[in-house]
C-alpha cells in the first residue's frame, strides 16, 4: 500500500481527463507545498458522498483517481492548478489529517484495450454524442456533442465515460469497471437511460431509436 495526499471533491475525476482547481484553504496549500517537492507532483481525488468540500467533515467514496499536476498559477489569494487524471485507486484506509486528508491506497488494474471491442466503442460514442446533443437542448452542458477524443483507444473510452451527461453516482459506477467491455457496456446503458428520461421529460422524440438499443 502507498500513502497519498487526498483532495475530496464534489465531482468525479476520470483517467485521461483534466481537473481545474482553485486552492485557497490553508490545509491544501500546505499539501501543495509538500507534494510539489516530488516528481510527478500528484494527489488522489475521490468523490464526496456527503458533506462539503471546504472545512472537512465529509464522507467519501473509496474509489478515485490520481491527479498529476500539469500547470500552476498563483495569486495573493489562491493557487489555480490544472491536473490530469492518471491511474485509478482504491482507498484502503483513511489516515489522520496532516493537516490535509491522507490515505493508504492501492492502485487498481488498468483496463486493457482489445481491437475486437471497436464496434462497441463506436456504439458508445454514438450514444454519448447523441445524448449530449439532446441534453444541450434543455441545459448548458460542459461538453459539446462534437468534442474531439484521443486517438488512443483506452484514453478515448475513459473520455467518453467522463463527457457522458451522467450524475456523479453513475460516474462512480463507471470508475469501478473491471474490464474495458464492462466500461463500454455500462456507458451505453447509463447514457441511454439518462437520455431517454430526459427526452421523455421534455416530451421530445421519446420513442426515437437510439444507437446501441
Amino acid at each position: 500500500m502507498t500513502e497519498l495526499a487526498m483532495f475530496p471533491l464534489g465531482s468525479v475525476l476520470f483517467p485521461h481527463m483534466p481537473v481545474l482547481l482553485r486552492v485557497f484553504e490553508d490545509r491544501y496549500l500546505i499539501m501543495l507545498s509538500r507534494i510539489l517537492k516530488s516528481e510527478p507532483a500528484e494527489f488522489g481525488v475521490v468523490l464526496i458522498e456527503r458533506g462539503q468540500e471546504v472545512g472537512g467533515g465529509e464522507h467519501r467514496f473509496p474509489i478515485g483517481t490520481v491527479a498529476q499536476i500539469a500547470q500552476l498559477q498563483t495569486t495573493d489569494a489562491l493557487v489555480g492548478l490544472v491536473a490530469e487524471g492518471d491511474r485509478r485507486i482504491e482507498v484502503v484506509n483513511w489516515l489522520d489529517d496532516d493537516p490535509y486528508p491522507r490515505a493508504e491506497i492501492r492502485v487498481l488494474d488498468e483496463l486493457v484495450w482489445d481491437d475486437a471491442l471497436q464496434p462497441v466503442r463506436e456504439r458508445a460514442e454514438q450514444t454519448v454524442r447523441r445524448a449530449l446533443a439532446v441534453a444541450s437542448e434543455y441545459s448548458d452542458q460542459a461538453w459539446s456533442a462534437t468534442v474531439e477524443l484521443s486517438d488512443d483507444p483506452v484514453a478515448a473510452v475513459w473520455q467518453l465515460a467522463a463527457i457522458a451527461p451522467l450524475g456523479p453516482m453513475d460516474q462512480v459506477t463507471l470508475l469501478r469497471s473491471v474490464s474495458m467491455r464492462q466500461l463500454l457496456d455500462t456507458v451505453i446503458e447509463l447514457t441511454l437511460a439518462a437520455a431517454l428520461t430526459l427526452a421523455a421529460d421534455g416530451d421530445d422524440d421519446s420513442d426515437e431509436e437510439w444507437p446501441g438499443e
